[in-house]
């Protein structure tokens, strides 16, 4: 696969990630299969995805635990990266989307979190660790303070941020190099590239877009709430109700009609999008099946003209909002 590099400082890496929360959280509980997860990451590795990104909120920890037995024996090959600071409500308090989330940014829980993250990886250090998302009720100069204290111990090669603004980004570099900034990016999620996007590209830091697929509506896979399987965190989502994903159609159909013109797939035209957003754009998208993940992988070699680029770029905003 082709390479890029984890920013302008960073390892090199596939220019197709592997996002790994669908394997045990969130998406199509029935479809969950250990041992096919493992495959996706083994071939994951051999296919050049390199860069591996879960997190302990994640299940919680049953993605920690899952990537860490699938990387066992082939650790030194992929650039490992790990999340902290969003966990679970209690059952009875989850609503969809973002409300099912509580967050905690306290510099101890991080310090107590990278340890518990490392055991579960079976790894003596990850490559990346990601601030989840920023905790209101904590400056985030203490919170970086203590991510960056995992780098000093050897614990983090690198440090990370989610779902943040500009400012944000600044205050965190004033404390300790940031690396990356993940968050939502596809052609129905445009809002980093108004600020976040351009700030990354200047200051040479990656940018990893997770849900570049639009939570997989942009490939076409679910015409209907009822193509979502039974008990998949999607079916609460705004732009998956009745209404918004049949007005959200007219997406499918515009990336669908540019892959049919090149030979290729909807997810892929999707993920060469987001690719050309720049040189350190790295996408993510999850997924726990070998025929998704080879698509995926195939995005690398897709190059979309300054037309293609033109017609995806004045698509129209989705209807629904993220969550």
């Amino acid at each position: 696969m082709k390479t890029t590099t984890l920013g302008s400082g960073g390892p090199a890496v596939g220019v197709i990630g592997l996002g790994c929360m669908g394997m045990t959280h969130a998406y199509d509980p029935a479809g969950r299969d250990d041992a096919t997860s493992i495959d996706v990451l083994h071939r994951a590795v051999d296919l050049g995805v390199t860069l591996i990104d879960t997190a302990d909120v994640y299940g919680p920890y049953t993605n920690e635990e899952l990537v860490g037995r699938g990387l066992a024996g082939i650790r030194d090959r992929v650039v490992l990266a790990t999340k902290v600071g969003l966990a679970l409500k209690p059952e009875g308090e989850r609503k969809a989307g973002m409300g099912g989330m509580r967050f905690n940014g306290k510099p101890e829980h991080v310090r107590r979190s990278i340890d518990a993250s490392l055991r579960r990886l079976g790894t003596d250090h990850v490559d990346l660790y990601q601030l989840h998302r920023v905790d209101p009720e904590v400056p985030i100069e203490e919170t970086w303070g203590a991510l960056a204290e995992a780098v000093a111990a050897g614990k983090a090669l690198r440090i990370g941020l989610s779902e943040v603004s500009v400012d944000e980004i600044r205050r965190a570099q004033a404390v300790h190099p940031v690396a990356s900034v993940q968050s939502e990016l596809s052609l129905w999620t445009r809002d980093a590239l108004a600020e976040v996007v351009p700030y990354c590209t200047a200051q040479g830091i990656a940018f990893l877009p997770f849900s570049p697929l639009g939570r997989g509506f942009l490939t076409g896979n679910f015409a209907t709430v009822d193509d979502l399987p039974e008990g998949d965190w999607r079916r609460g989502l705004p732009r998956f109700q009745a209404d918004t994903i049949a007005a959200n159609q007219a997406l499918v159909a515009a990336v669908r009609a540019i892959a049919d013109r090149l030979g290729a797939t909807p997810a892929q035209i999707a993920l060469a999008w987001v690719r050309a957003q720049g040189e350190y754009v790295v996408p993510i998208p999850g997924t726990k099946t070998p025929k998704y993940l080879a698509d995926n992988a195939g995005a690398a070699d897709v190059t979309l003209s300054a037309a293609d680029l033109a017609d995806l770029d004045a698509l129209p905003a989705p209807e629904g909002s993220r969550y």
